[in-house]
Formats: C-alpha cells, structure tokens, sequence
C-alpha cells in the first residue's frame, strides 16, 4: 500500500490500483457501489447527488437554461421540483465537488469531469437518474444527449408508477416532463426506444396495460421499435396498446405545438393492439 499515493498493489495476485479500484476487488462490486462505500467512510455525500444538487442550484441563476425549458413546454415549478432537473453551465462543478473533498480522480472516474480535467458537461440541462446523469445540449454545437459512463438503469421513476394498473411509456425525458405535467402521473420513460433487460422485466413485473407513446419518426423507427416490443410485451401476457402520434411528432413536440391533455387521451383511447 501507497497511502500517500492511494495506490496498492498485491505481489500475490499481481493486482494494483487506486483506492476504489481495491474498494471493488475487495467487496467484489462494481464502481458505482464502490464509490459509495468509500464516500461513506470518508462521510462524504454521494458523488452524483452532489452534482446533481450542484447543477440544480444553477438552473434559475442561467436564463439561457430557463428559456430552453419554456421553449420545451415544460413550464411548471412543480414539474421541475419533481424531475430535479439542474443546469449545467460548465467551469464550476470541479471546483466545487473538490471543495467537498473529492479527489479529482474520483471525478474522472464517475465522467464528471474529462481526462484533462475539464467539467464534461456544459450547457446542458441536467436530469439525475437512478445511478447516472442524463444532459441534454442547449445548442447544436455539441451531441444532443449525453450520458456518464455507468448505465442508465431502470425505467425513469419506475417506483411511482410499479403499482399503477395502466402505465404509459415514452422514449424521452422531455416527452415524460409534457405529459407529468399534463396530470398523466401514470406515465415513465426508457430513455431510448430500446429497452434493456431491466426495464424489460419492470414492465412485465405484473399484470398491467402498457401505453407504447413512442416517437412518430418520419423513417418509421420509433412506430418499428413500439412494435417489436409489443410483440414481446405480449409474449409475456402483458396488454399494450401502440398511442398513434401525428406524423413527425413526439410528445413533447405534440405538446408543445398546442396539444393537451384532452386531445392525448383522445389518442391513448384510440390506441390500437
């Protein structure tokens, strides 16, 4: 051991590393949980819910940031409360998680921050997830979405809906914000119209009818995907229900061009097997 360096290696089995790498070897854990041991027994908090509370703290300083969420519909004080959603300006959050006591390591570990030690997101809106960060790009100068490293886990928000007898599932994070704040509080999201194993099994946890809100994509991929995953949904003896969306349009989109509650329902009613 290096305690200087936080570094080990074991002339044994011919392992080395840093401390989290050794946290990981030791308890037999991925990065994530190894992180989180080590933050604990240093009391520090937990690595991504500081930064998400950091990049929260910047949401209403930046009105670039407040403005691109008008322009997306999502309007109400309520909705962002829940979504927790956070702005990331860029320039500051190494600055202030090594404030706390992270090593800058650590930060490069999780994504937060790159290998030259700059803050990986800037000018993006922030979304926490269950064990990640989802940034969406104000401006077209950079990739739209971005996501850390680890995975992007469950269904969104998937326990306050597990319960509810019918569930509506879209793609994105802007398309679940226009609806929740619509009332459809039943609603969650994938992130993607292809789902992992995981949110998979979620869906077909327990009897349920599935709302497939997937984007109405000119190419035909977002009807495609809604369809092969109702055929797999169906194999599982869940009942699913493919929302139609006129052409072009997402949920968000179909909010935003002066859809509403009323008319959506008026789609979910008609929703075909």
């Amino acid at each position: 051991m290096d305690p200087s360096k936080s570094l080990f290696y074991c002339y044994g089995c011919g392992h080395g590393g840093d401390v989290i790498r050794f946290a990981e070897l030791y308890h037999q854990v991925r990065f994530p949980h190894a992180l989180a041991l080590l933050q604990q027994w240093r009391g520090l908090p937990l690595l991504l819910p500081a930064a998400a509370d950091f990049y929260r703290t910047q949401l209403h300083r930046h009105g670039e940031a407040v403005a691109y969420l008008y322009q997306r519909g999502l309007r109400s004080p309520e909705l962002i409360e829940h979504m927790r959603i956070g702005y990331a300006p860029g320039g500051c959050l190494r600055g202030w998680l090594t404030q706390l006591g992270y090593p800058l390591q650590v930060l490069r570990q999780a994504g937060l921050v790159t290998g030259a030690g700059y803050d990986t997101y800037i000018h993006r809106i922030v979304f926490p997830l269950e064990a990640n960060l989802y940034g969406r790009s104000l401006t077209a100068a950079a990739p739209a979405h971005r996501f850390l490293p680890a995975a992007k886990g469950g269904l969104y928000s998937w326990e306050q809906v597990q319960q509810c007898p019918e569930v509506i599932l879209v793609e994105g994070l802007f398309d679940y914000a226009v609806l929740w704040q619509a009332g459809f509080h039943n609603v969650t999201c994938s992130m993607g119209n292809h789902l992992n194993v995981r949110q998979y099994r979620q869906l077909c946890d327990r009897p349920r009818t599935v709302y497939v809100a997937f984007d109405a994509d000119r190419n035909g991929s977002g009807q495609q995907a809604a369809q092969s995953l109702a055929c797999r949904l169906r194999e599982q003896g869940v009942d699913v229900r493919r929302v139609s969306l006129p052409d072009g349009h997402d949920p968000n989109s179909f909010f935003v061009e002066n859809g509403d509650a009323r008319h959506f329902q008026e789609l979910r009613e008609a929703a075909l097997p």
